[in-house]
């Protein structure tokens, strides 16, 4: 019997996280054995792709703002309709050509909309396509943004239409997805919990990070004012004798890492960089970590058993983070400073108010999303829903 083929879309408009996030379930899928195919709308991003996964690069977009609303080719003009015949027609070629048994969308119909010229062609070529692929979304615990009464309607027209699974990949007992998408009782059948999804934990490498604070911006686009407040904040704290790992992520600006980089030359005890591949590790061994609140970044944290201290991202209409950083708090996993409050003092009591707690412990949420997902959508390859 030949693997199961897999495909799986996502489409990252601003930081990587969508991404992140579905590479990890694509590893997952291939380490099971399955063909998997990712295709990937979004800046191409080196390193992403697991062994044994057929990345796919579509022709990239990315968003002009905080908004969404206007997106931009590679090039940085706002995409036509040419453009996007392009690219409508390449994703079906890319789907025609790896003829899954399953096909998974990142985000949509939850998300994405500005994604529809695309994803309602493939979904109607799946859907009457001489055999069938099970066709699943996979989301993330909380949706962003508010959504209105006509949109949620929308989507579960979609989801009723085309849709065999919807996979949660959040714990249920941490956030119901129903607190940020209300009428998600309409189509509780077709929705599975998969536990958060998170890479496999590696094996530890040296004492990279040892008893340092790091801070990470994740993928830095939004992450300036974070970095700048933890320096500020270096001084005001008892861990101020440590040394302070600020990871600024490969989307900072060079503006402003350049700016960044002048504050820390300061101060012998800051070390800036861009990024690093051991950054698990890196929490594994720190003292305390401080980052935003976004879903890759917090798992790895949590799943680390590090001292954290979150300030989740919340400009715009976004409040996602904002939510699963009380989530978290709520149970003893992390101190959290609202953006809005951020400043060198805030940060600093916050840091210290958990550099003087114990580490939290492991199994307070499901951390097994990757393991259970791939279980699921093999299930959906040989035709048996779980």
């Amino acid at each position: 019997m030949s693997a199961p083929r897999i495909f799986i879309y996502v489409q990252h408009l601003l930081g990587v996280g969508h991404l992140k996030r579905a590479a990890t379930l694509a590893g997952a899928l291939a380490a099971r054995g399955m063909q998997v195919t990712l295709a990937s709308g979004g800046p191409a991003v080196p390193g992403m792709t697991p062994e044994g996964v057929r990345l796919v690069q579509l022709p990239p977009a990315s968003a002009a703002d905080l908004t969404f609303k206007v997106l931009l080719d590679d090039s940085g003009r706002a995409i036509d309709d040419a453009w996007k015949r392009r690219r409508a027609d390449a994703l079906l070629a890319a789907w025609r050509e790896a003829a899954p048994q399953v096909l998974l969308l990142e985000l949509f119909p939850f998300g994405r909309r500005q994604m529809r010229f695309e994803l309602l062609p493939l979904l109607d070529a799946a859907t009457g396509a001489p055999q069938r692929p099970a066709i699943a979304c996979s989301v993330r615990d909380i949706l962003g943004g508010l959504k209105s009464a006509e949109r949620r309607q929308e989507t579960l027209a979609l989801v009723e239409r085309y849709f065999d699974r919807v996979l949660v990949h959040g714990d249920r007992s941490v956030v119901p997805f129903e607190r940020t998408f209300p009428g998600a009782e309409r189509i509780a059948a077709r929705i599975a919990y998969t536990g958060y999804v998170v890479e496999p934990e590696g094996a530890a490498n040296g004492g990279a990070g040892r008893d340092e604070v790091v801070v990470s911006a994740g993928g830095g686009a939004v992450g300036a004012g974070l970095l700048e407040a933890a320096m500020q904040a270096k001084p005001l704290s008892t861990l101020r004798d440590r040394t302070w790992r600020l990871l600024a992520g490969n989307n900072l600006p060079e503006a402003d890492f350049r700016r960044l980089a002048g504050i820390a030359a300061g101060d012998s005890g800051v070390v800036l960089e861009r990024s690093r591949a051991d950054f698990t590790t890196l929490l594994a061994n720190c003292a305390l970590s401080v980052s935003q609140a976004g879903y890759n970044t917090l798992m790895e944290t949590v799943r680390a058993g590090a001292r954290a201290v979150v300030v989740p991202f919340a400009r715009g209409q976004e409040t996602e983070q904002t939510l699963r950083a009380q989530c978290f708090a709520e149970r003893g996993l992390l101190e959290m400073v609202e953006e809005a409050a951020l400043a060198p003092a805030t940060l600093a009591a916050a840091i210290d108010r958990s550099a003087g707690k114990p580490r939290p412990g492991a199994g307070a949420i499901d951390l097994d999303g990757a393991r259970k997902s791939a279980a699921l959508i093999a299930g959906l390859a040989r035709g048996k829903p779980a």
